[in-house]
């Protein structure tokens, strides 16, 4: 009835509307395709349930919407992954040839599309991936998975120019936001994140011709109960690129083990060579007014690249507490100077570096773009 419902609604040439009602509903798998011949509404006011069992899907996708311009989502509704099941049998953190679970939604090749007041919930793998999309807007998004559920990235961006997060809650298993290659122009505002592996710019470097990453915005968020807070990563041993203009401002971070990381030995499970630097280049990168607990006594890690050290890092009004036994906090630096103002706690870069964050981010994962390439679905094994 969807895809029936679709079908009319793209070949209108007037606005048109199709109403998912109040009520439960079972559905198999639905790709919406366009182009359509005039703008389409879907106003999701039900709660819509995937199958809970991984092995009915013969892809990586549940719920895609691909190559529209001018579509609007709506109605207080839920998508509902059903994913328990999944998650136990998610063996990606040992593993890289894993089975890849479905995406909840997936928004691929869109142009001027608002999507407002839908939950995601439970998704078996990401709950919301970008690709290849202009101007894109959530609004009142709610992302809902258990801290156990494997790889679930709340909303994921790849190759998209013009991708605007405001004002929703995410609590999730991994990333709650996470931004691969070519994600360019992107604005996160007001969003509550927690639990989950807070908010992460990569990992990059891992796939050849993969796209520059430029002009981010994460400004006014809450960061709870985290494994990380904000951090941009990238592998060693990576093939080059670039990430550049990424400004991270008034954040608020209440007991987050990792508060803030550059790190540029991302190395999940040592599935890498150590031994050779990353050769992702970064540069012009800000952390401005991020207040709050610590649950590490480590709050502030520059791992820069031996090969490429980061330019144009600035730090101003650094207040991070770290209340544990062994703290106060500290910071670690290597291969960069950042510029200091403002109150500086942990004193930032006062002692060399000695350990590697990379150990910590959790398991290398799977992309759930369904193919070995870059691009907005996680740069496979990028996310973690």
């Amino acid at each position: 009835p969807l895809l029936n419902a679709w079908k009319e609604a793209c070949a209108s040439p007037a606005p048109s509307k199709i109403v998912i009602p109040a009520g439960t509903f079972l559905l198999s798998r639905a790709v919406l395709e366009g182009p359509c011949k005039g703008p389409v509404d879907i106003q999701v006011q039900g709660t819509i349930k995937a199958p809970p069992d991984p092995s009915h899907f013969k892809d990586d996708t549940w719920v895609m919407f691909n190559h529209i311009e001018g579509f609007t989502m709506s109605g207080g509704g839920i998508f509902d992954g059903q994913g328990a099941l999944a998650w136990s049998k998610n063996d990606c953190h040992k593993n890289n040839k894993c089975t890849l679970f479905p995406v909840n939604i997936r928004f691929n090749f869109l142009t001027n599309a608002y999507i407002q007041d839908i939950t995601t919930k439970d998704s078996k793998q990401f709950n919301v991936n970008v690709l290849g999309c202009k101007n894109i807007t959530f609004e009142h998004f709610t992302v809902s998975n258990p801290e156990h559920s494997l790889n679930t990235d709340g909303i994921h961006i790849g190759r998209s120019d013009g991708v605007t997060i405001l004002h929703s809650e995410i609590k999730t298993g991994d990333d709650c936001i996470s931004l691969g290659d070519g994600s360019k122009n992107v604005v996160v505002n007001g969003i509550s994140c927690g639990p989950g592996h807070g908010i992460s710019i990569g990992s990059l470097g891992k796939y050849q011709g993969e796209e520059p990453v430029a002009g981010i915005k994460i400004a006014n968020c809450t960061i709870t109960n985290t494994m990380n807070g904000v951090r941009i990563k990238s592998w060693p041993a990576s093939y080059p690129g670039t990430a550049s203009d990424m400004h991270f401002e008034d954040i608020t971070m209440d007991n987050v083990s990792n508060p803030i990381i550059i790190d540029q030995q991302y190395c999940p499970w040592n599935q890498c060579d150590l031994k050779n630097p990353s050769r992702i280049k970064l540069s012009n990168i800000s952390f401005k007014n991020i207040r709050g607990t610590a649950a590490g006594k480590e709050a502030v890690k520059l791992f820069c690249s031996a090969g490429f050290p980061c330019e144009g890092v600035e730090l101003a009004d650094i207040d991070l507490t770290y209340t544990g036994p062994d703290g106060p906090a500290i910071s670690q630096c290597s291969n960069v100077s950042p510029k200091l103002s403002g109150k500086q706690n942990p004193p930032i870069c006062a002692a060399p570096a000695t350990t590697s964050p990379g150990g910590q981010a959790g398991p290398g994962k799977a992309s759930p773009g369904g193919k070995a390439s870059p691009g907005g679905k996680a740069s496979p094994g990028a996310t973690a």
